[in-house]
């Protein structure tokens, strides 16, 4: 590997350490955070809130006299050189060992036994901070677990309870809306919520890959050149969306990064907004188009994970914390 320089589950029988359980004096702790922001073709960083999301995780282990080891991947395979240039804007980095983006590590996403204990030997304690990859089998989430004393650090234990109230007693009717490019990510979620949600509302281009199957399930009626969603489909879901107890929203509902059509996602948000319903949204795409329009801070819960958060929300059982469990 290249260096650079006690929370309820869903599963009430377990039980899951905080990083407020540990002495960490002295104790070299390999943080497992989600770094991968969005970037350009120069590698400038259009969207930091991960990052800044995880600052209070770092300085409380700096604060209790721990020896951080950084670790986080970049899904384009490319350096976290970046990142971790953008994070010495919000502190002072020189206590700080950072890796080299872990998917660069081909025993990663194979959860290779091997590279989770050659992981686990650079550090005394492991402290996962990373909620957005919680859902995933990975090395540096599963199998590190295996080999360390482990638990959550302050982000991820803010994303569980702030999920868990909506998943335990949400206010209905519950109102899953759905968008994006990948029908492979969020097919199975969508299946899920069909158990859990009253209404699920479906944008993007997903919207094209989908069967009505359900009466719950919202298609759109008509699209923008098929890449955003039309004036009756957005009519028709913010009749919906007023109405809402709850609403939980990962996927954009078109190619708001181009203009003219990025209304779609601009006028959902804002019908979330000024519903009375609680709202929860994620994933990066989501965050990148609310952070655009000025519209971010509206909402209840800001969630770091998209794909996750649709898991966690939909019941799934996400591995990377069932890995915690005690």
């Amino acid at each position: 590997m290249k260096m650079m320089k006690k929370v309820k589950n869903i599963d009430k029988n377990m039980a899951i350490n905080t990083i407020k359980d540990f002495n960490f004096k002295n104790k070299r702790v390999l943080l497992r955070v989600d770094f991968n922001v969005p970037m350009d073709e120069s590698g400038k960083i259009e969207d930091d809130f991960r990052i800044q999301q995880t600052l209070p995780t770092i300085k409380y282990l700096l604060k209790k006299q721990a020896r951080p080891v950084l670790c986080s991947h970049r899904s384009d395979g490319k350096s976290l050189a970046p990142a971790w240039k953008q994070l010495e804007k919000y502190m002072d980095i020189d206590r700080l060992v950072f890796l080299e983006n872990l998917r660069l590590e081909k025993g990663e996403e194979s959860n290779s036994a091997s590279f989770a204990k050659k992981l686990s030997s650079l550090a005394d304690v492991y402290i996962n901070d990373a909620f957005g990859v919680c859902h995933r089998k990975h090395a540096s989430v599963v199998g590190v677990p295996k080999y360390l004393p482990s638990g959550m650090g302050l982000l991820l234990e803010k994303e569980v309870k702030a999920l868990s109230k909506v998943l335990e007693n949400p206010k209905r009717p519950l109102v899953a809306i759905i968008g994006g490019a990948k029908i492979e990510s969020k097919s199975a979620v969508i299946d899920n919520f069909l158990k859990v949600a009253d209404s699920i509302l479906i944008g993007g281009k997903i919207g094209f890959q989908l069967k009505k199957k359900s009466a719950k399930l919202h298609l759109p009626s008509d699209y923008i050149n098929d890449y955003d969603i039309g004036s009756e489909t957005i009519k028709e879901f913010k009749k919906i969306i007023a109405g809402a107890g709850t609403v939980v929203w990962a996927g954009p509902m078109g190619w708001f990064e181009k203009k003219g059509y990025e209304k779609g996602t601009r006028e959902i948000a804002k019908a979330i907004i000024k519903s009375k319903a609680f709202s929860v949204v994620g994933g990066g795409d989501t965050l990148s188009a609310l952070e655009k329009f000025k519209l971010r801070d509206k909402f209840d819960h800001v969630s770091t994970g998209g794909g996750a958060m649709l898991s966690f929300l939909a019941g799934d059982k996400l591995p990377g914390l069932e890995s915690l469990w005690k």
